[in-house]
């Protein structure tokens, strides 16, 4: 998205506010949002894409209206042209017909759903794959380690890697993808990843071969069902809760969507972030190599809060009129809960731009709020204390290899995530 349109600048009530949605402001937005907490909470702006939406950044304010059902997630209700619309979700899925799935629908309908995937998305199937990330895990580090060879020093990119096929690979076998599939959904997702900030073409394409084979696999797997969610959706429908075909399909496709790029950019920014806060990395690695975990489960929970992998959460759209934080907002106009200002709220957290692993009071809002609470977060948080642990202790001298300045963030609207992380390692072996 920043690829193609210029910077947007702050509402006219606020001319002396930052610019958003520029090179500048995507490699560190945290001064800014500061700036719209303390002076623009529920800030009006228009974004690069063109569409004009509220921006909602301190933490009661966020929490409010994540569970305000006079905020729809239904695109319907986007006042904007029809033509619009198109800009305010995932490229493709309008014109691919995926739009039945969690992050559009309301209740009724979302409860429906919610309670047949619920049914599939159990924390004992998330329990049972704990050994499977794992495998993935380690294998993947060992082809980091092969690629040293006999080097002195080991060079990799742990985005390209590393932090993308782990949770593409993993998200694949639990939906139950054969292998032999599994690297086509490692292309189409790598599209989306590349230009999910720039022309919407290559991922619009990818989300119609995406949604070509989820339809074509769910039609196969109802004559050979298996241990996978996609047969746990069809026998959900089978026994009568009315999951349609197309529904089943539009589900898949969110599970695997949500289900990738956000688990990316968690390891991504995760290790980033004990980089750039050495004394902390010593602390996690010291609390490993002692066969602890405490640590580690409470440090995944601060690297969401701290740098998440999603900045705003996805998109609402206001029924009718409404006052949130004590601005008017008016029907149809769309709503963006800026998750990454609301999670270094000051009024909520102590020392909010502080990386603190040990943080025990940390009811961030890096997994939503409400009923559109992130399914996936178990999940996710099984994939990211699996990568981070083990990636510490099996590389435990892991550093950046270029300059901090160098690294480039992807643009976007939603995601926030790095493009490379070129790293330096020692070999196990040398």
């Amino acid at each position: 998205m920043h690829d193609q349109t210029p910077a947007a600048p702050a509402d006219a009530s606020c001319p002396q506010g930052p610019t958003l949605f520029d090179w500048e402001f995507a490699t560190d937005p945290y001064p800014a949002y500061a700036w719209l907490r303390e002076h623009s909470p529920v800030h009006r702006t228009r974004l690069p894409s063109g569409v004009e939406a509220w921006l909602v950044t301190r933490y009661a304010d966020a929490r409010q209206a994540l569970a305000d059902q006079r905020l729809s997630k239904n695109p319907a209700h986007h006042a904007e042209p029809a033509h619009a619309k198109g800009k305010t979700g995932i490229p493709g899925e309008r014109k691919a017909e995926l739009m039945t799935h969690l992050l559009n629908i309301d209740p009724p309908d979302h409860t429906r759903l919610r309670r047949l995937v619920s049914k599939a998305f159990t924390p004992r199937r998330v329990a049972e794959f704990t050994p499977r990330v794992q495998e993935l895990t380690d294998h993947l580090i060992d082809k980091i380690v092969e690629n040293a060879g006999a080097a002195q020093k080991g060079e990799a990119d742990l985005i390209h890697e590393f932090a993308f096929p782990l949770p593409i690979y993993a998200i694949c076998e639990m939906l139950g993808v054969p292998r032999e599939d599994q690297d086509d959904f490692r292309d189409w997702a790598g599209m989306m990843i590349r230009h999910g900030g720039g022309p919407r073409g290559g991922v619009a394409r990818s989300v119609k071969q995406m949604r070509t084979y989820l339809g074509e696999l769910i039609h196969r797997k109802r004559d050979d069902l298996g241990n996978d969610l996609i047969s746990d959706l069809i026998r959900a429908s089978d026994h009568g809760d009315h999951l349609t075909e197309a529904e089943a399909t539009a589900m898949a496709f969110i599970l695997l969507f949500a289900g990738f790029e956000t688990t990316v950019n968690l390891i991504g920014n995760g290790i980033h972030s004990l980089f750039m806060n050495p004394g902390q990395r010593e602390r996690l690695q010291a609390s490993l190599a002692a066969g602890e975990s405490g640590l580690l489960e409470t440090g995944v929970e601060e690297l969401l809060r701290y740098d998440g992998p999603v900045e705003l959460a996805t998109w609402r759209f206001a029924t009718r009129p409404l006052t949130l934080g004590g601005k008017d907002i008016a029907a149809g106009d769309p709503v963006l809960v800026v998750l990454a200002a609301a999670d270094r709220d000051p009024a909520r957290f102590d020392g909010p731009d502080t990386l603190d692993l040990s943080r025990s009071d940390n009811q961030h809002l890096g997994y939503g709020h409400g009923i559109h609470y992130c399914l996936g977060a178990p999940l996710a948080r099984l994939e990211g204390q699996t990568a981070l642990g083990t990636l510490l202790k099996r590389l435990p001298d892991l550093e950046l290899a270029i300059p901090p300045a160098d690294l480039r963030w992807r643009g976007g609207l939603i995601m926030r995530g790095l493009r490379t992380l070129p790293v330096r390692f020692t070999p196990p072996n040398v």
